[in-house]
């Protein structure tokens, strides 16, 4: 693996292996999805999840977590949830006659965040401090998280009843959005005849937070041309331009484009990004950050059509040699 410096080539790619192995015991047949996931990590963002009942939605946001030897703590989103069910309360301790701050189910490594558009939009925003800058402040004081953190969020499009839409400020601090969607044939095939092909649990830990965490750092080194970033500031722009768009890819988004590139590269086992990367990642990436205005949205009602106006915009470009 062509990386130099202090960045574990071996390391780095054995242990992405041994990851990749682990997950596809969990999900079959679906490679693009795990790799997905796995740059989404290494980028150190958060993922969003976001197909019908039934595909393995909750199954991979386990099996994910638990590949990593860390803390997990997983959350059923209700209508009913509060903030304080997600980052903790201040009670008053009679003993000690003080006030004392219980640490909530946030405080973890990982956070799977089920079903997380059940949830009203006050409890949804009690992790967008978290998301952005990794600490949450509770009665004026700050509280950092832990190293690593990562919310991977599940939510099913097609539901509405009891449904709370996530806004635009809370999609765009997911990294990237993925939908996995029905497997093929042969894959559901092997679902069917494997007795554990479902079970999060079945997926043994490969990784621990200190390794990750090399990992990540490993992700800051690889090297993006000029030339790439110019591609990936057309694409946003064009976005920003585009007629069938009311609003565009936000300067969060750019920022989550270009580390996610870095991690894709450090997957496919390279130093260095390449225009590939940036078109592979792009959908993923910008489409839940743009807005289909409304005229558009009225005459075209296809659910992907952000995914749509994004794979337009990247046959619109001229890709850098």
């Amino acid at each position: 693996m062509a990386m130099a410096g202090p960045v574990f080539p071996a390391f780095v790619k054995d242990k992405l292996g041994e990851l990749e192995a682990a997950l596809g015991k969990a999900i079959r047949g679906k490679a693009e999805v795990l790799r997905l996931s796995l740059v989404c990590l290494l980028a150190r963002g958060h993922l969003l999840i976001e197909d019908v009942p039934g595909v393995g939605k909750t199954t991979l946001a386990h099996a994910l977590a638990r590949s990593v030897r860390c803390e997990f703590h997983r959350l059923q989103f209700t209508a009913d949830m509060l903030p304080s069910d997600v980052l903790g309360v201040t009670i008053y301790n009679a003993h000690t006659q003080a006030f004392e701050f219980k640490k909530g189910p946030i405080f973890t490594n990982f956070l799977l965040a089920d079903e997380i558009n059940r949830a009203t939009p006050k409890t949804q925003s009690a992790l967008l401090e978290a998301m952005n800058e990794q600490q949450i402040t509770i009665d004026s004081r700050s509280y950092p998280l832990a190293e690593p953190f990562m919310v991977i969020a599940t939510q099913n499009p097609v539901e509405h009843h009891g449904t709370y839409p996530l806004p635009e400020s809370q999609l765009d601090r997911f990294l990237m959005r993925i939908r996995i969607g029905y497997p093929d044939a042969v894959a559901e095939r092997e679902i069917l005849r494997s007795a554990e092909a479902n079970r999060s649990g079945a997926v043994r830990a490969v990784l621990t937070a200190e390794e990750l965490v090399r990992m990540q750092d490993a992700v800051a080194k690889v090297s993006v041309d000029d030339g790439i970033v110019d591609y990936m500031m057309a694409i946003v722009e064009k976005s920003r331009a585009h007629e069938a768009l009311s609003l565009g890819v936000s300067p969060r988004g750019t920022q989550a484009l270009y580390r996610a590139a870095q991690a894709l590269a450090v997957a496919e086992g390279r130093d260095y990004v390449i225009p590939d990367d940036v078109k592979r990642l792009a959908i993923p990436v910008c489409a839940h950050r743009v807005v289909v205005n409304s005229r558009v949205a009225l005459a075209n009602r296809a659910a992907d059509w952000a995914d749509r106006t994004m794979q337009e915009i990247l046959t619109t470009i001229d890709v850098p040699l």
